[in-house]
């Protein structure tokens, strides 16, 4: 399974990334690994994601999210619960 997620950073700035192990990829960025964006700004707190069968449909679907603003990413964060 690929997941695409969004994680919210210590200063409420929002990330999103894709991956195919979605605890493995937490734990990276919780320890500074995973992304120079993350690094400076932790703790990263999953807040939204998605399961997708391909690499290319959650590589698609991280692409859309990422242009979409943050009003319309706070919209999909507050209608998911898990």
């Amino acid at each position: 399974m690929n997941y695409v997620y969004m994680l919210r950073c210590r200063d409420g700035s929002l990330y999103t990334g894709w991956t195919n192990d979605l605890e493995k990829r937490l734990k990276a960025h919780n320890s500074g690994s995973a992304s120079k964006y993350t690094r400076t700004r932790l703790p990263a707190e999953l807040v939204y994601f998605e399961e997708w069968e391909s690499k290319e449909a959650a590589m698609s679907r991280e692409w859309h999210i990422k242009r979409l603003t943050r009003e319309e990413k706070l919209k999909l964060i507050d209608n998911v619960s898990f």
